[in-house]
């Protein structure tokens, strides 16, 4: 019995000194040896202050062609995309029934020729009896009116007949100016009227970007803020400057409407063509941090700094609001301030509150990774 007891004993004891020995094995040693890490200095750096808008190019010089009068269709002389000149056939609507008019009219004015010359030979004849005394004055004025009266109706008739001419014309619609011909939504066959449109002409060359503007966002817009247009993939495809800020807000989406004039010399930029615009409001300055600098832990972006916290220099892990990319950095906006002393390098192996040690690295010099 009192050997068990003994046994017992001795392995409690044995189990308490690996307890306390894998203790000493887990817990921090003081002094431990610091990680030696490249420091980048945050810098302050001019950072443009933009926005970016969706914006639709449109023609300085356009023309919306529309029917003076209403009719069908007979013939369509372009396609979208003709170049055309001052002038050139565009659409002829069917002047029958003008043609029928104009005619009629023309018709109306040979029978009062007619009429006009008849009452001048009346005229001529009541003349001479009047200075025979063959006939009375009155019988002499009555052939003075009717010679008048007919030569009246003929004026009339011919103004009538010019107006229905004139009329006529614009049954074949022709271009106003020298331009592209833009989309032409009817057909042959169909029946127009003054308020449909059939087509437009653009003027090649210029163009202005049609940039729509929140309204809360509208009372820092302004004339001469510099405009930057961005294809698809982000890169700039023309630099320009707003000219035009319209004095009220568009009533269905609440924005308001600003213009900027592009040059467009090529042609690489097309009318109704969608591109970004990039409204640079204003520059202020603020701290940047290279892009491989950061890391991201569950959609966090964070940053080693180094501290010296009086016992030491240690890493500090500080979570970040970033905002564009400028160059390789990113612009701060929250959880850093220029001067602050970046961890550039061996990212992946520090904790918070670790010791390093700093090789201070100059912006120009490349880092050697995380």
């Amino acid at each position: 019995m009192r050997r068990a007891a003994l046994l017992l004993a001795l392995a409690a004891g044995v189990f308490v000194c690996g307890c306390q020995k894998s203790a000493a094995d887990n817990a921090p040693r003081a002094g431990a040896a610091a990680m030696p890490v490249q420091v980048q200095i945050a810098p302050a750096v001019k950072i443009p202050d933009t926005t970016e808008y969706l914006s639709i190019l449109k023609s300085r010089h356009a023309a919306a062609i529309n029917p003076q009068v209403e009719g069908q269709i007979t013939r369509i002389f372009v396609k979208s995309g003709d170049h055309v000149k001052t002038g050139t056939p565009l659409l002829q609507i069917d002047p029958l029934k003008q043609e029928a008019t104009v005619n009629s009219q023309e018709a109306s004015r040979a029978a009062q020729e007619a009429n006009l010359r008849y009452a001048k030979v009346s005229l001529d004849r009541a003349q001479k009896l009047f200075e025979a005394g063959v006939i009375s004055k009155q019988e002499m004025d009555n052939a003075q009116t009717g010679y008048e009266a007919a030569l009246a109706q003929l004026k009339s008739l011919d103004e009538q007949v010019k107006q229905q001419k004139v009329e006529l014309h614009y049954y074949s619609v022709t271009s106003p100016m020298d331009g592209i011909v833009g989309d032409i939504p009817v057909h042959m066959g169909d029946r127009v009227t003054v308020a449909m449109m059939l087509t437009t002409v653009d003027e090649p060359g210029a163009l202005e970007a049609y940039i729509y503007v929140p309204a809360e966002r509208a009372k820092n817009l302004k004339t001469g803020l510099p405009v930057r247009l961005l294809d698809t993939a982000g890169n700039p495809v023309s630099e320009t400057r707003i000219t035009f800020v319209s004095p009220q807000v568009e009533t269905d989406t609440q924005t308001v409407l600003a213009k900027a004039t592009i040059e467009n010399p090529r042609g690489k930029l097309r009318i109704a063509q969608q591109v970004r615009a990039q409204i640079t409001w204003g520059i202020h300055e603020g701290p940047v941090i290279p892009v491989l600098a950061v890391l991201r832990i569950n959609g966090q972006f964070f940053a080693f700094v180094a501290v010296n916290e009086g016992k030491g220099t240690v890493a500090r892990q500080k979570p970040l609001k970033l905002g564009d990319t400028v160059g390789n950095d990113f612009v701060v906006l929250d959880g850093l301030k220029a001067g602050d002393h970046l961890i550039i390098s061996g990212t992946q192996f520090l904790q918070d509150g670790m010791p390093v040690t700093e090789q201070i690295q100059s912006k120009g010099q490349s880092n050697s990774g995380r």
